[in-house]
C-alpha cells in the first residue's frame, strides 16, 4: 500500500513538472517572438520565389516594365513628387554604370584584362553588378518610390524642369566617361558567346590528313 501511494505521489510530481514546463513554454512565446517568426516564414518563401525566377529573365523585366509605368501614371496624375523621381532616376543611373562596367577595372588590375585582339582568349563578360542584382535592384526602387508617392510629407514642391535638366546632363556626362572607358579598353557589355572560338577534333583530324597527303 505505501509503494502504490509512492508512485501515486510521484506520477502527480511528474504531471505538476510536466504542466509547469507547458505553462513557461507558453507563457515565453511573447508577441515579438510570433511575428519574429513570421517574419522568418515570410522571408523564406520571398527568397524562394526569387530563386524560381532567376532564369526566367523575360517574364521578370516584363514585370519591371508594369511596375514602372504604374509608378510614372501615379506621378503623372497627382503631378507631384519631383524630388522622389529624380533621386530614383539617380539611383538609376548608379546602378546602370555598376551594369555596364567590368568586374575588374582594367585600369587598377594587374592581372588578366579583357581581350583586346581576335586571337586573346575568349571569356565572357563580367560584370560588376550582375543582371539579376540590377533587375532586383531597380524594382525595389520603383516599389519603394510608388509607395512614397501615397505620403505627403515627400511631395516638396520644386520647379521640375531644373531637376529633369539637371539629371540629363549628368546622364550624359556619366555615360559618355563609360563609353569612352569602353573604347580605351575595347570591350562590349554584351556577350552572347558567339566570339568563343570552337574546335572540331574531325575537322582537325581531316585537315590534317588531307594535309598529310599533298605532295
Amino acid at each position: 500500500m505505501e509503494t502504490t501511494l509512492g508512485d501515486a505521489a510521484s506520477i502527480t510530481d511528474t504531471t505538476t513538472a510536466a504542466a509547469a514546463e507547458t505553462a513557461g513554454d507558453q507563457s515565453s512565446v511573447t508577441p515579438s517572438t510570433t511575428v519574429s517568426r513570421w517574419m522568418f516564414t515570410i522571408s523564406q518563401r520571398f527568397q524562394h520565389f526569387l530563386d524560381k525566377s532567376t532564369p526566367h529573365v523575360r517574364h521578370r523585366w516584363i514585370a519591371f516594365l508594369c511596375i514602372a509605368f504604374l509608378y510614372v501614371v501615379r506621378v503623372y496624375l497627382v503631378e507631384g513628387f519631383y524630388v522622389v523621381s529624380y533621386a530614383l532616376g539617380i539611383y538609376i543611373l548608379n546602378l546602370l554604370i555598376g551594369f555596364l562596367s567590368p568586374q575588374i577595372d582594367p585600369e587598377l588590375s594587374e592581372g588578366p584584362t579583357l581581350p583586346i585582339r581576335g586571337s586573346d582568349e575568349f571569356r565572357p563578360f563580367a560584370r560588376r553588378l550582375p543582371e539579376f542584382k540590377f533587375w532586383y535592384s531597380i524594382t525595389k526602387a520603383f516599389c519603394i518610390a510608388f509607395v512614397l508617392t501615397f505620403f505627403s510629407i515627400f511631395d516638396v514642391p520644386v520647379f521640375w524642369p531644373i531637376l529633369l535638366f539637371y539629371w540629363v546632363m549628368l546622364c550624359m556626362l556619366t555615360l559618355r566617361r563609360q563609353i569612352l572607358h569602353m573604347i580605351k579598353y575595347k570591350y562590349i557589355p554584351f556577350s552572347s558567346g558567339s566570339g568563343k572560338q570552337r574546335y572540331d577534333g574531325k575537322r582537325a583530324s581531316s585537315s590534317t590528313e588531307s594535309e598529310s597527303l599533298l605532295p
